[in-house]
């Protein structure tokens, strides 16, 4: 799939928690490209003078028919707190899409679970959305730390079904995404699976207790995001491959796990 390098204009910004800022952009010189869910951005932090590399960012959604791609972006480091400085009309460079996505289902019946973790969230909306366009009705199990952290809960329902953890309890049920009890009395053709590394490990593991298709979308560090730093690099079972480039997501049959 060909890339692009792109300045984008934002057209909104929100923040939909303290953590969390949710960036609207639109390309103000033409269509977007094609775009598939679980691929990736690598947006320019110009707010930074101290900040060199781009930042990787999942694509959040993307909205053709207004022409707009969004991201949803967690307060982690210098490079990301940066960002919360852009405002409706700033320049947003970008080069996208980046990586390998989720592979789609072959029939709008298939029972598919799309399992998120933290930040982790932000690819499975666009996943929701295709299936959703395409005559199918996706199955969300979203987990955080509290209920301050689950975001945007109301575009995922608009796709399908959610179901939710919180570590305290104080949404959904008490405790990981990997004990919900959706896991113990439904069965799922696929799971699609984007989080910490532990979260995506145990969810591979039930996956393959069950005798379930798995993808998992690593969160490597990634730098260049086209496969020539070798930072991001993952050992599997074809060998020692750049996450940016034959990822981010895998079948977990490829992963040493």
């Amino acid at each position: 799939m060909r890339k692009y390098i792109l300045d984008l204009q934002v057209t909104s910004v929100e923040h939909p928690s303290e953590r969390y800022l949710l960036l609207v952009a639109t390309n103000p010189d033409g269509p977007l490209p094609e775009m598939c869910p679980g691929q990736f951005a690598q947006l320019r932090i110009d707010e930074s003078k101290d900040t060199f590399l781009r930042r990787p960012i999942s694509i959040h959604y993307v909205d053709y028919a207004k022409n707009e791609v969004g991201f949803l972006v967690q307060k982690v480091g210098e490079g990301t707190v940066s960002l919360w400085k852009k405002q409706p009309g700033s320049v947003l460079n970008a080069i996208l899409p980046l990586g390998r996505g989720f592979s789609m289902p072959v029939s709008a019946e298939q029972k598919v679970l799309l399992v998120g973790g933290g930040v982790g969230i932000a690819p499975l909306l666009f996943m929701g959305m295709e299936m959703k366009r395409m005559g199918g009705h996706p199955t969300f199990l979203l987990g955080a730390r509290s209920k301050s952290d689950l975001v945007r809960l109301e575009a995922y329902r608009a796709c399908g079904d959610v179901y939710v953890t919180t570590e305290d309890g104080s949404e959904g049920e008490k405790g990981f995404v990997t004990q919900h009890s959706l896991l113990q009395r439904e069965k799922f053709d696929s799971i699609a699976v984007c989080g910490p590394k532990p979260m995506m490990m145990a969810m591979a593991s039930y996956a393959k207790r069950i005798n379930t298709l798995c993808e998992v979308s690593l969160e490597n560090m990634m730098a260049c995001g086209l496969g020539a730093c070798l930072c991001c690099v993952e050992d599997t079972v074809d060998g020692n491959v750049c996450v940016c480039k034959e990822g981010p997501v895998f079948n977990i049959e490829r992963l040493k796990w």
